[in-house]
């Protein structure tokens, strides 16, 4: 039948498109496990697989049984990925082991050694929560270590210089540990509130001041007058943290604290109003004054809270573990922490289990040294290229070739 003149024909129907809601499932799938794929937690593992993978290859070329097997390699190149395997594979099962269980040790505290990597791991969650409760301000608290000695050094005061009874001298130690750490950090969100200094540099300072002080005091005030060494006085019984175990294992009460503290901040950060402040102030300073929000307060209020936790840090260290002030009562705890907190991405449990796991390479790294003959140092530079790779995203997921997902759609 023909059309009537001057009539536009209609534009042909579009093909058929097949199955509009089943296209929409799969690109929901696939966006879906591109997001998990891509997401800090995975990003997180994959930096820590790639670091065991080069700390692996270090293993392997520094052991002599590669290098004589690699001399013929053409005529037995079997012999030479044997020889590799062995090697990594004895250092990474030894390190293991140590951290974990090691049915072939003679005495329990040598079987069990996941209760020293928890013990080696209490301090590391309280600092790493330090740094973490910073982060999400959108503070760079470097300070830990300064924190953690003024902690130590209150909570020393406190336990070897006063008596009190059994409960109470333990609390009183906690809570002076708590003061110090507070103080310190207090130090510099007054100073980044009021005066704009950053706080990066602050912190360091205070760092260096730290262990000055304390090694001053130690060698006057402080000092055990039956030690030519500059240390404290033992810390009194009533003041130490008990052990979970009995005196077999190191692991004690503090890593119960630990673990509250964990609870706490996750609180505070995701339930309270001074949680969505801190993170307000993090996202952006400007907009959160904007809303009416104090934000020098708020820098002051997250710096006492977070000198708090590195101070406990240090009060675990002394009630927990040493028992003894020292001016190295910090040791690498403090930057430990920054590593503890960025493999974390600032959150509060994956902070502790980032501090699990360099618990597991401290408690390790001992048994892959005497078991496997592998220098200690190797799981210094694993810890290391873990930083390095947590700091570089796009490095990993170009080595994995994932795709950074847009925030559009599906993963709004």
């Amino acid at each position: 039948m023909n059309k009537p003149a001057g009539e536009t024909p209609a534009p042909p129907a579009p093909p058929a498109k097949e199955g509009p809601a089943k296209a929409a499932k799969e690109s929901n799938g696939t966006q879906l496990v591109r997001e998990i794929m891509s997401g800090n937690a995975m990003i997180s593992v994959l930096a820590v697989v790639v670091a065991l993978v080069i700390g692996g290859i270090l293993i392997a070329v520094t052991d002599p049984r590669v290098t004589t097997a690699f001399g013929y390699f053409f005529g037995d190149p079997s012999a030479t990925f044997k020889a590799i395997w062995a090697s990594v594979s004895d250092a990474y099962g030894a390190l293991l082991r140590g951290a974990t269980y090691d049915p072939n040790a003679r005495t329990w505290q040598g079987r069990l050694g996941i209760f020293e990597t928890l013990t080696f791991a209490t301090p590391l969650i309280l600092s790493g929560l330090a740094v973490t409760l910073a982060f999400r301000v959108g503070l760079f608290n470097i300070g830990a270590k300064g924190q953690i000695i003024l902690g130590a050094t209150f909570a020393g005061v406190v336990g070897f210089l006063i008596e009190l009874p059994p409960g109470i001298h333990l609390i009183a130690v906690i809570l002076a540990g708590a003061l110090g750490g507070a103080l310190w950090g207090g130090i510099a969100g007054f100073l980044k509130a009021r005066t704009g200094a950053h706080e990066v540099i602050v912190t360091i300072m205070l760092n260096y001041i730290a262990v000055s002080l304390v090694l001053y005091l130690l060698k006057n005030q402080l000092r055990d007058p039956n030690s030519s060494n500059p240390i404290s006085p033992r810390m009194h019984e009533s003041a130490m943290f008990p052990l979970l175990l009995g005196p077999n294992f190191r692991v004690h009460a503090g890593l119960i604290l630990a673990v509250l503290a964990v609870i706490g901040v996750s609180w505070l950060l995701n339930r309270s109003t001074m949680g969505f402040e801190f993170r307000a102030i993090g996202a952006n300073p400007r907009a959160a004054r904007t809303a009416g929000m104090n934000v020098s307060r708020g820098y002051i209020t997250v710096m006492l809270i977070s000198g708090a936790l590195a101070g406990l840090a240090g009060v675990t260290q002394l009630a927990g573990t040493e028992k003894i002030l020292d001016a190295d009562i910090a040791g690498s705890i403090g930057f430990d922490a920054i590593t503890v907190a960025l493999l974390g991405r600032s959150k509060p449990w994956g902070t502790f289990f980032a501090a699990i796991l360099f618990g597991a390479f401290k408690a390790g790294g001992t048994s892959m040294a005497v078991n496997a003959d592998v220098s200690i140092d190797i799981v210094a530079v694993v810890q290391s290229l873990i930083v390095l790779f947590i700091a570089a995203p796009p490095l990993i997921r170009s080595i994995f070739r994932i795709k950074a997902v847009s925030r559009e759609g599906v993963a709004a």
